[in-house]
């Protein structure tokens, strides 16, 4: 079973479930139509790394605030890269088939450390940056579905084990990567620079 770190602790997730389309930006930059309710998807514990792979040509990377579980509420933030193969994910869209081979695939969930979320959750922040170049920004209010607001809907149909982790979706900037890329990842609670990561694609 594969673990994340928390503070000290080895956590070992059961799942993480990811939010699609959180984003206005993201939803318009890969021509998405916006969805009537919560877009969600599982990625397996078998999904989760804490090592990028360089994986094929047209996988893309989708940086994320995520959120660690405990006692059903957020405990801990963390950052992730929900990784997906762009062109077999395109042909189950145009079929209305599963996205599994595209998101939950081994290695697709790269995830940081996770801190203890202590301050202002409304506050969150996050940047990521490849080869010193920021490519990714995002905040609590470009979220289309808040943090506690997913936290409900999914305990609303699915039971969470402690240790589970929340992808909160992807803002603009998405694209493919190459070996040798190094991805520098910023967490920001209260104004303040909680986290950060770094991820060199091998």
């Amino acid at each position: 079973m594969r673990t994340i770190q928390y503070e000290s602790e080895n956590i070992t997730p059961s799942k993480v479930i990811c939010v699609g389309r959180n984003y206005v930006a993201h939803i318009e930059e890969l021509n998405n139509e916006t969805p009537d309710s919560m877009v969600l998807f599982n990625k397996p514990n078998s999904a989760i790394t804490n090592q990028l792979e360089y994986i094929q040509e047209d996988c893309r990377f989708e940086g994320e605030i995520c959120f660690l579980i405990k006692e059903n509420k957020i405990e801990g933030v963390g950052f992730g890269l929900d990784l997906t193969k762009a062109g077999i994910q395109n042909k189950m869209k145009e079929k209305g088939l599963p996205w599994e081979r595209a998101k939950s695939f081994d290695g697709s969930a790269v995830l940081s450390r996770f801190v203890k979320c202590s301050g202002n959750i409304e506050t969150l922040e996050m940047k990521l940056y490849i080869n010193d170049v920021l490519a990714q920004h995002a905040d609590y209010d470009l979220m289309i579905y808040k943090p506690e607001s997913i936290v409900s809907e999914i305990a609303s149909f699915m039971s969470f084990e402690d240790g589970d982790i929340i992808m909160s979706g992807t803002p603009k900037g998405v694209a493919t990567y190459s070996k040798g890329d190094i991805f520098a990842a910023e967490i920001y609670m209260d104004g303040k620079l909680v986290l950060q990561e770094e991820f060199i694609a091998r």
